[in-house]
């Protein structure tokens, strides 16, 4: 449940991010005609990516068995990269992340393209939606509990709405490279389980056979249906009984991916991706 909660919440909060800045930018200018596609655009993207996600899980389940550790393996695959680029972009940009938005938004307007504040809006949310319905699928699908891991997709999915609506009011302020580095730590997390779940599925398909003999046993310690057992596979990501390449896997993904997140960034001047500065005055 928490680790489709940190899915749901991180992935949420920079679709959120965009939508609450641009909106309140077109509720201050008084441009009610943008803002009402801003969220006719957002529910109708949101309805699309919901229809994504379904119809990858009823056509998963409509597979043969073998079909479906195939397809569960190149979803959980796809799920690691997205969201590991995810994470190294964020880990780069998160603390100018909100200035640059907003830049981006007052130059928008002021130009006079309140259209491209509404796409700019859909976009982000087109966006993260599909990536967080690859990510979730695959999270789904490596779950022990599913109906646990929908409730806290759900609950942070409806934070990040919160955390948006807060910034459209004026009333929310973020630490953005604080809380994506928290996050970040948690996803590297999830992502190394999904590695060795994926792994495992595609062992489970016939296309992978070397390191399957079993590293350890852990049935004594992960009882189904405790907190341990919620600990290790759904958040940790570790099966009880995991074979070789499995635990290679999770560990070649989660060392580096750690000391990358972990690793102090460099403190750099935030900067506009649409603003430049221009050159200093002659003296």
């Amino acid at each position: 449940m928490l680790a489709t909660f940190v899915i749901g919440l991180r992935e949420g909060l920079e679709a959120a991010l965009i939508v609450g800045i641009v909106a309140a930018f077109l509720r201050q200018s008084g441009r009610a005609d943008a803002l009402r596609l801003v969220w006719i655009g957002v529910a109708l993207t949101i309805a699309f990516c919901l229809a994504v996600a379904v119809g990858l899980q009823l056509w998963s389940a409509s597979l043969p068995e073998r079909e479906q550790e195939a397809l569960a393996t190149v979803i959980g695959f796809a799920a690691v990269a997205m969201v590991s680029y995810m994470i190294l972009w964020m880990r780069r940009h998160a603390r100018g992340l909100r200035r640059n938005i907003e830049d981006s938004a007052a130059t928008a307007l002021a130009e006079g393209s309140a259209l491209a504040l509404v796409a700019m809006a859909v976009l982000a949310v087109l966006r993260e939606g599909f990536e967080t319905a690859v990510f979730l699928l695959a999270a789904f699908q490596a779950s022990v509990a599913p109906l646990a891991a929908g409730v806290g997709a759900v609950l942070g999915v409806l934070g990040a709405v919160a955390i948006g609506y807060g910034i459209y009011r004026g009333g929310v302020r973020l630490n953005l490279a604080r809380f994506f580095r928290i996050t970040g730590v948690v996803l590297v997390f999830v992502a190394a389980g999904l590695v060795a779940t994926s792994l495992h599925t595609a062992a489970e398909a016939g296309w992978l056979t070397i390191g399957q003999a079993t590293m350890f046993d852990l049935s004594w310690l992960v009882q189904p249906d405790t907190v341990l057992a919620a600990l290790f596979t759904g958040v940790l990501g570790i099966p009880a009984q995991p074979a070789v390449i499995e635990v290679v896997g999770y560990l070649l993904y989660l060392v580096p991916m750690l000391a990358v997140v972990l690793w102090p960034v460099r403190p750099t001047r935030p900067t506009s991706t649409l603003v430049q500065a221009g050159p200093e005055p002659a003296a």
